[in-house]
């Protein structure tokens, strides 16, 4: 049994959309060859019956039993070979199609991962959503077409060549109308391949329409904005519908070609293998034999229109993955390596100092997070780190000893100690540790799983505080080399809040520490506070003595109301 998803599913080749569907047949090309084999052999069998039968009437018109005895076997061999072809290569389609798309889900979530914070910046969730909904699975019927798609052209050649043997009218009649047939259909794949991308730009956006309002149902009700968004909802999934309805005019004109230009063909082969043997020049068998390979190349004949629609949907999809696939992370790594130390952003000022729990407070909240994008590499600055610049360390170093923890992060559906452990590693003992140190032993213990518990999409079953002390939790499991907290305790109560400041810096006594906060609970148990305005760094101490020396920080933290 083969295993998928393959452990490496390789380096695309995304220069185009064409590019990549070789790409992806490349990098699968055994399993397609041996899939079109079978095809081949399937198709084979099926294109030789009517012969064998045209051979066995000849046989019974001439009394001739031995013949008909041995043109039986061999009708029957064809359908032993005919069956066992049929499951192997359908086992192989199947196998070929989830290899494709496997593939192709594999590579895009690869390159997003190394996007990051790059990919929503640059594409809307909807179109990201159609890569997993709609493109993989077009993909993946694109690399299934070439199996049947392949074997179909083996067996109209193998007939067309034994009608040229029996008659060669009939064999030119197949030879030329195979290929004006195919020609007759080509006008119609150009809309369908631009109605089709429309489309799906059109469910992209619809797609990222509906995830903005679940999002924010909540603000919606209150600010009375639901009907609002309804009808912007209702009036893109009408510029959808028509969208599908233009796509589908075209699709149907396909379908209808499918049957009429096969048909149109069947009909010619019939008429002229009825003619020649009114006349004498073919035996009843071979006119019986004509009559079934005129039914038989209907499939064939449907099959080659089905593959040139089908591989024009890959294309299109191939184009959206392309896109993915050709962006490029804003934040870059280099090659160097650094032994840690102090973590210094030039452009502000602030340097936090290893084995120090610091704290900035900012004026403006924002300049706080500006400050910690950079110094987690999530933004372009000149940060040092030790006695290297932090954009010559290759950005999986970086990720892996410095961990920025915000409040936009995801709690993940799945097994709740899976989702607080990210790395498998932590023990009973660390979990616990850390569940305690972000007063979250109480959300745990209200599970009826407790950690075996299922967390729901983005922990929707948790509040808004609760959700904030299992992220919390899940930074402190990983205990990085650099933790970097933005506002960890701003959605908690106040008791909670004092618990959390007063355990979060023993926790990580001696480990480099930043939590951005303007919560004087928090500041007043870091070691060291900077004060940030306007981007820079204006004053510097703990917390009691920036409120005796500096009264903008003061106003901060106090928000104007006296202590």
């Amino acid at each position: 049994m083969r295993s998928l998803p393959v452990a490496d599913p390789g380096v695309p080749d995304a220069r185009s959309p064409v590019r990549y569907l070789r790409w992806v047949a490349r990098m699968q090309a055994g399993s397609l060859l041996l899939g079109a084999a079978y095809a081949t052999l399937w198709w084979l069998a099926m294109a030789l019956v009517p012969a064998a039968m045209g051979k066995g009437i000849d046989a019974i018109t001439a009394k001739d039993m031995p013949g008909l005895a041995t043109w039986g076997a061999v009708l029957l061999g064809l359908g032993i070979v005919q069956a066992t072809a049929g499951i192997l290569r359908h086992r192989m389609a199947v196998y070929n199609w989830l290899s494709g798309a496997y593939r192709t889900v594999q590579v895009t979530v690869r390159h997003a991962t190394r996007l990051g914070a790059t990919l929503p910046k640059r594409m809307s969730t909807g179109e990201v959503v159609s890569v997993g909904n709609s493109d993989i699975a077009h993909i993946g019927n694109a690399m299934d077409i070439l199996l049947r798609g392949s074997g179909a052209v083996v067996a109209i050649v193998t007939v067309t060549v034994i009608l040229i043997g029996t008659s060669l009218p009939l064999g030119l009649t197949v030879l030329i109308g195979v290929p004006v047939m195919a020609l007759a259909v080509v006008p119609l794949l150009r809309p369908l391949h631009r109605r089709q991308h429309a489309h799906r730009d059109l469910q992209g956006d619809l797609s990222t329409r509906g995830a903005d309002i679940v999002a924010g149902l909540r603000v919606l009700r209150g600010i009375g904005g639901e009907q609002v968004f309804a009808d912007r909802y209702t009036e893109e999934s009408q510029q959808v519908r028509h969208a599908g309805v233009r796509v589908a005019s075209v699709e149907s004109m396909l379908e209808g070609a499918q049957i009429l230009l096969p048909g149109l063909l069947i009909a010619g082969v019939t008429w002229l293998g009825a003619t020649f043997a009114t006349r004498g020049e073919i035996t009843v068998g071979q006119l019986v034999a004509f009559y079934g390979y005129a039914v038989f190349l209907v499939a064939p004949l449907r099959t080659l229109i089905e593959a040139a629609d089908k591989l024009t949907k890959g294309h299109v999809a191939a184009r959206r993955v392309v896109r993915i696939l050709t962006l490029e992370p804003e934040v870059r790594g280099g090659a160097a390596h650094s032994a840690g130390g102090l973590l210094r952003d030039i452009a502000s000022g602030v340097a936090v100092h290893p084995g120090v729990f610091t704290a900035i407070a900012a004026a403006a909240p924002e300049e706080a997070v500006t400050i910690a994008d950079r110094l987690g590499r999530y933004g372009d600055g000149d940060v040092d780190f030790g006695d290297v610049p932090l954009d010559t360390l290759p950005i999986a170093e970086v990720r892996r000893r410095i961990l920025v923890a915000d409040n936009g992060a995801t709690l993940f559906a799945g097994v709740l100690r899976d989702e607080l452990d990210v790395s498998g590693e932590a023990s009973a003992e660390d979990i616990a540790d850390a569940l305690y140190v972000a007063c979250a032993q109480d959300i745990v213990e209200a599970l009826p799983d407790g950690l075996d518990g299922h967390v729901a999409e983005s922990g929707r079953e948790f509040s808004g505080g609760q959700q904030q002390r299992l992220r919390l939790a899940r930074a402190l499991i990983a205990d990085p080399e650099v933790l970097i907290l933005i506002e960890p305790t701003s959605a908690v109560d106040a008791h909670s809040e004092a618990r959390i400041a007063d355990r979060l810096a023993k926790a990580r006594a001696g480990r480099t520490t930043l939590v951005c906060t303007t919560s004087p609970l928090v500041l007043d148990r870091a070691d060291r506070v900077i004060y940030v305005e306007e981007g820079l760094v204006r004053a510097q101490g703990t917390h009691r003595e920036l409120l005796a020396t500096t009264p903008a920080y003061t106003a901060v933290v106090t928000r104007g109301e006296d202590l």
